[in-house]
């Protein structure tokens, strides 16, 4: 291995502590290297989400678009040319290594505002190709940290769920319709409490996971709506000071023109500033959609438990082999991985509302770390569902045979004579079959509560459903 010894080159960038060694090739200034020093905590591990920082590009942009037009004698056509080309940078993507911040910062978030403020500043500055940018009396022009973050957050939020989670289930929802299709007329025994139960048709129990994802998304479109009510032109405590008339209202119609969806402007920006109400309202829809992947996911790998020790009643794609000792072994790891990304969804809900009841006075100052876990479960929960869905739910077989053993060999069909012989007599007989292990028409004509003739004309399982 070879070993490159030569010395790191810098630049000297300030601010209003004094001067600061920034490597040379990197945008950020003077702010961003103090809270990279200063905070050394989960370096390149949690940084601060990308979908953050392309929140901040699209309102950051706005912003500039909404002085551009209210101030223009201070953000200037070509200032604001030059701050627009570089929030499309950053927004395409193409400026991630310039954000090296953690999550675990300030409160506000006031360093990754920053952070924002001077790659667009310098990035802009050469694009311009002369130093026309600052990056407080410019790209932060009419706003605050205490304002953009929640704006971020909001954004970063209603762009996820609408531009993925929703798409994500509604691609299994799809899938699980198909399959009640393919499966219609296929009569299984139902289950309750892990207990054998009257039967269902495998139809309806698929049903029943569509229409819990159906929910899901529902739950999902309602939440997003209270979230996109931005804090921009809030600015420091909610007053709006160093904002112009009007730029709140324009600010938000431009964000709405630059994200592809709907926004509008907090009615009240001390509420926007200091209650994280709307985030973890739809958190909870998020972690709803998760609560139900959980079961669903579930469902299937006790349904394709086996192959012949368990239930047996589907079969899923193998897609790798499921042990290092056991050869031919198969595992239902597309259900595992959705149970685990579910979990973690449901402890982010915790973090989520611990953080949103904190902070004092004008300002929640636990931002970051909401940031960071909202995001997360969004983005592993879209991503696992895609998995699922392509790697396990599109392959889903039933086992007709194994169902219709089972169904036969179920003693709650006995339900079915509750009305020719009561529900004690029935009772009786459930239990004498299991007993005995013989059929229930065996325990039932063994009783004297029937005939055979009797029996076998009113005993019919699939008509049950």
């Amino acid at each position: 291995m070879s070993t490159d010894n030569k010395m790191e080159e810098y630049r000297i960038e300030h601010d209003s502590m004094g001067e600061v060694k920034v490597p040379a090739d990197k945008y950020w200034g003077a702010q961003t290297e103090r809270s990279h020093e200063n905070f050394l905590i989960g370096v390149g591990l949690e940084t601060m989400p990308r979908e953050i920082v392309t929140a901040f590009g699209i309102l950051k942009k706005a912003a500039a678009a909404a002085n551009h037009k209210i101030v223009p004698q201070r953000m200037t056509d070509q200032k604001y040319e030059a701050i627009s080309k570089a929030c499309d940078d950053i927004t395409e993507g193409k400026l991630w290594e310039h954000f090296p911040l953690v999550v675990w910062q300030t409160g506000s978030g006031t360093q990754s505002n920053m952070n924002v403020n001077e790659v667009v500043a310098n990035r802009g500055n050469e694009i311009a190709g002369q130093k026309i940018l600052h990056p407080n009396d410019d790209v932060n022009m009419s706003q605050s940290s205490n304002d953009t973050f929640p704006t971020a957050l909001h954004i970063a939020a209603v762009l996820g769920i609408e531009q993925k989670l929703i798409p994500a289930a509604q691609g299994l929802v799809e899938v699980f319709k198909k399959l009640e299709a393919e499966n219609e007329g296929i009569v299984k025994s139902g289950r309750t409490h892990l207990q054998d139960a009257v039967p269902i048709s495998f139809s309806q129990e698929i049903s029943g996971w569509r229409s819990s994802i159906e929910k899901d998304i529902e739950l999902l479109k309602l939440s997003v709506k209270p979230m996109k009510e931005l804090a921009l032109g809030g600015t420091a405590v909610g007053t709006g000071l160093n904002a112009p008339q009007g730029f709140d209202k324009e600010v938000a119609a431009k964000v709405s023109e630059f994200a592809g969806t709907d926004f509008v402007t907090a009615d009240n920006k001390f509420h926007a500033l200091s209650s994280r109400d709307e985030v973890v309202f739809a958190h909870s829809a998020v972690k709803a959609l998760a609560a139900d992947m959980m079961k669903i996911a579930n469902d299937i790998r006790w349904l394709a438990s086996g192959p012949r020790c368990g239930l047996g009643e589907i079969t899923i794609p193998a897609n790798e082999p499921g042990s290092s000792i056991m050869p031919g072994k198969v595992n239902p790891t597309q259900c595992e991985q959705v149970t685990m990304v579910a979990v973690q969804v449901m402890g982010n809900d915790t973090a989520i509302s611990i953080a949103a009841s904190q902070g004092n006075f004008e300002l929640n100052v636990f931002l970051p770390v909401i940031a960071y876990n909202f995001t997360q479960s969004v983005r592993l929960l879209s991503e696992s569902i895609v998995s699922f869905n392509k790697n396990c739910v599109v392959g889903i077989t039933a086992n007709k045979d194994k169902m219709h053993d089972n169904l036969y060999n179920s003693l709650m069909l006995v339900t079915a004579l509750n009305p020719y012989i009561g529900y004690e007599n029935a009772a009786k007989c459930a239990h004498k079959a299991f007993e005995e292990n013989i059929s229930l028409k065996e325990a039932c004509v063994g009783l004297g509560l029937l005939t055979e003739e009797r029996f076998d004309e009113v005993f019919h399982p699939e008509e049950m459903i």
